[in-house]
């Protein structure tokens, strides 16, 4: 098959998605398939729209002119009324032009992999080429986090744009039974049009990168506590750095290394130095090293305020660490509570900071969450297993779009 793996999200990506996608296409490949990327990108403060494998790109500074001449307050008021609405539009257009652009035609397959890039190429795919998605999390949901201008104008099109973007595909991939429940019983979606199973991950590859060196080292005579994903607010960085004050007033035997970037990266540095945290807590920044880094660390935390099935996560599994996770979206479904991690409510500062002590404490809880989580996480998580399934639902994607 011939296969066009699609994602409106900027790639490479800090977050799950990307690595999803590299994953996927590197298993498909092997198996004799063809398969291309295509994604958003930046270069400098140079946006642009690119076919990644083929490195052909469209600027978006071309194509936007056309569309706000077109798309114009006069013309469309409502498109104008609140400013994350407005962004969101001309990239979806965009990303279509772009796509149009770059011929997607040929392919037997389109797997998205999120809502806005399976409503924008669903307009534009050829009538034979059939579509599978993969939603990574409900983004109707996190919006409802952040606060911007008319805030009900903005829910009410990410909510439109859930439903769409859970629809218009032939086949809608999900990982849990968290968004099982929001997409039938909040967004009415039909239940036989989503298909569940987990994700797969490349255990191999990821434990012979563990071993790789890396810059960092384990300060002498302290626990190494990490996080790994985007700098931004619903990762809920700032309940671990107000957690970490309360941890510090006990003990002082470890460290956290902050391992990632985004549009927070700022403020929780503010805060950090504002609860004089510089001594016990690094920003790491992007790094390309997350399996040898996670191979020095001690314990894994995510503090989401919304998650779905964390591609981080998985990576604490596979290298053995016992993890502390917020109780938020799917994480109840990858972590069973005292068993292969502890869960904690969402921006509860308190109980993570108990949680903290409680495996700093306890070496010998903390190395059996660790052993229990990596023998259940390569299980589960198989790259083989995640593959077949897909390529079911590509070859009933094509016989269903046939039927049309």
């Amino acid at each position: 098959m011939k296969i066009l793996l699609a994602t409106y999200w900027p790639v490479p990506h800090v977050g799950g998605v990307w690595p999803f996608m590299v994953q996927l296409r590197n298993k498909l490949e092997a198996m004799g398939h063809e398969v291309d990327l295509l994604g958003n990108g930046d270069d400098e403060g140079n946006s642009f729209i690119y076919m990644v494998n083929q490195n052909r790109r469209i600027q978006k500074d071309k194509l936007l002119p056309l569309l706000k001449a077109k798309l114009n307050v006069s013309t469309y008021p409502v498109l104008h009324a609140n400013p994350l609405v407005n962004y969101a539009e001309f990239q979806r257009y965009m990303f279509e032009l772009a796509a149009a652009y770059f011929n997607i035609d040929g392919y037997d397959v389109i797997h998205t992999q999120d809502v806005i890039s399976t409503t924008a190429l669903a307009r534009v795919r050829h009538p034979h080429t059939a579509m599978v998605a993969t939603l990574h999390g409900c983004i109707a949901h996190e919006i409802r986090h952040l606060n911007h201008p008319t805030d009900f104008i903005a829910h009410a099109y990410y909510d439109a744009i859930e439903y769409k973007g859970a629809t218009s595909a032939e086949v809608t991939h999900i990982a849990n039974q968290w968004l099982r429940r929001i997409l039938t019983e909040e967004f009415k979606v039909p239940n036989e049009q989503l298909k569940m199973f987990p994700y797969g991950f490349d255990v191999e590859s990821f434990v012979k990168r563990m071993k790789e060196k890396t810059d960092m080292e384990r300060p002498s005579g302290k626990k190494v506590i990490i996080f790994t994903g985007r700098l931004v607010e619903l990762k809920g960085v700032h309940y671990l750095l107000s957690a970490l004050v309360k941890l510090k007033a006990k003990r002082q035997d470890w460290v956290c290394w902050i391992v990632g970037d985004g549009n927070k990266e700022e403020d929780l540095l503010n805060q950090r130095n504002e609860l004089g945290l510089q001594k016990e807590v690094l920003f790491l920044g992007k790094r390309d090293d997350i399996p040898a880094l996670l191979q020095l660390s001690d314990i894994f935390v995510l503090p989401s305020l919304v998650e779905n099935q964390s591609v981080s996560l998985i990576e604490s599994q596979i290298a053995g660490k016992a993890s502390i996770v917020s109780d938020s979206g799917g994480l109840p479904e990858m972590v069973e509570h005292k068993v292969t991690g502890l869960l904690t409510p969402v921006g509860d500062i308190n109980a993570l900071a108990y949680n903290l002590e409680k495996l700093l404490r306890d070496d010998t809880y903390r190395k059996k969450l660790g052993a229990n989580a990596q023998q259940w996480g390569i299980k589960h998580w198989s790259m083989d297993s995640m593959t077949e399934q897909l390529i079911k639902q590509y070859e009933a994607a094509i016989e269903k779009r046939k039927m049309r």
